[in-house]
């Protein structure tokens, strides 16, 4: 019998990829070290946004990058240990932050990103957890009510395609959130968006339709990618080498290192991203809300209010940033005033992040059989449905009716 299309990596994309593949007839064995989507798509604000199209390169942004780095409450970090990697892969960054290139970038993340409410909805179908998907708005909170603008590059791109969006005053923002703090003054609503109620629960309802479905899901580390002398590929593991004609690659900040040994180079970084969660929050919010100062953003989930921010670059291992936890329960409280911080947890998970916010989709022309589906940066959750249908047609060789040439893993 023919080998199942193996995935490295059951994080949400490699799920999504499982799903679709299976769509289309195929045998998959997904594998990772841990428990399925429980790494970087677990613990994010669980935003998922038709509309967050805008990458993280915008111009202007080279005037606030020396402040957000020296200041000590702001939303970048740069580890010592990362420097060497960060200066190129900073004017990679830099260079993307034109008008043009921001319009360029923000159809390619279209592709991706529009469908994702409705395709996760698709996907939970049956589940019997379809309510782990809400109906939301985009709250984009400010302080200054004069930084409000709907003229801004970022929603001037968005309502060019097509989103609804409308201003609101104080007053009336304090009616549609009267937890958030009086001190925002105006806000910028996103519609037509949904939030998930827990993204690791999703991660593992749709791993276990994976699995009833027939698909397997195998829990090791693999630690190589070599070609096997009959064709192939052959995933070096602790034990047995696992052999596998077609892979798919979505195994998040690990999958740059996985390639070095191919002679293959990507311009990846671990992104590290926080969050605190409040168990007993005991109050309620109605939609994702991100304060726009701080680049933090509230959601409510099944295990309380998360607060989730903050871009830190480091090595992999790096141990967790203890100052994160006390920047981040700070800002909560800030913008939630009545907030009970009791129980408080903190999270760490690592990001995939390209200079260009745009993930790595499709064939690596150099190594025959094996397939790109990692880099997705801060998008990952709302980008995984969309990667996983076109991955699916670009392994069963079904040519996708899109430009993807935003996506190629050799670009860079």
């Amino acid at each position: 019998m023919d080998q199942p299309i193996t995935i490295i990596g059951a994080g949400i994309v490699g799920i999504c990829c499982a799903l679709s593949l299976q769509e289309r007839g195929q045998r998959v064995r997904l594998i990772d070290r841990g428990a399925p989507g429980q790494e970087a798509s677990f613990g994010n604000a669980g935003v998922i946004s038709p509309w967050s199209i805008v990458p993280q390169a915008v111009p202007g942004i080279w005037r606030d990058i020396p402040g957000m780095l020296l200041n000590p409450s702001g939303p970048l970090t740069v580890q010592p240990r990362v420097w060497a990697k960060m200066i190129p892969w900073g004017l990679r960054f830099l260079s993307h932050a034109s008008e043009r290139a921001t319009r360029s970038t923000a159809d390619a993340m279209e592709i991706l990103c529009t469908p994702s409410v409705t395709l996760f909805r698709r996907h939970l179908e049956g589940t019997g957890h379809e309510n782990l998907v809400a109906d939301s708005y985009y709250v984009h909170a400010f302080r200054d009510a004069s930084k409000a603008r709907l003229s801004d590059l970022g929603y001037a791109i968005r309502r060019e395609k097509g989103a609804d969006m409308d201003l609101l005053g104080a007053q009336a923002l304090q009616q549609l959130e009267p937890a958030l703090s009086p001190a925002f003054k105006a806000a910028i609503i996103i519609k037509g968006q949904a939030r998930a109620r827990s993204p690791g629960r999703i991660a593992q309802v749709l791993a276990e339709k994976v699995a009833d479905q027939g698909g397997e899901i195998l829990r090791t580390e693999i630690t190589a990618i070599t070609r096997a002398e009959t064709g192939g590929w052959l995933l070096q593991r602790a034990g047995e080498d696992i052999p596998a004609r077609q892979v798919i690659l979505s195994a998040g900040v690990w999958s740059a290192e996985l390639l070095k040994p191919l002679g293959l180079s990507v311009p990846l970084l671990s992104e590290r991203g926080y969050h605190v969660e409040f168990p007993k929050a005991d109050l309620r919010l109605q939609n994702s809300i991100m304060d726009v100062d701080a680049k933090i953003v509230a959601s409510a989930m099944e295990g309380g209010i998360r607060v989730a921010g903050s871009s830190e670059f480091a090595a992999i291992d790096a141990p967790p940033n203890q100052r994160k936890k006390t920047l981040l329960a700070r800002q909560a409280k800030a913008m939630l005033p009545d907030l009970d911080a009791s129980d408080m947890r903190f999270w760490l998970g690592r990001r995939p992040s390209f200079p260009d916010s745009l993930p790595a989709l499709g064939k690596i022309e150099q190594a025959p059989g094996l397939f790109a589906a990692f880099g997705h940066s801060h998008y990952g959750l709302m980008m995984a449905p969309k990667t996983g249908e076109l991955v699916a047609d670009i392994v069963t060789d079904v040519v996708p009716n899109l430009d993807l040439a935003p996506f190629d893993p050799q670009r860079f």
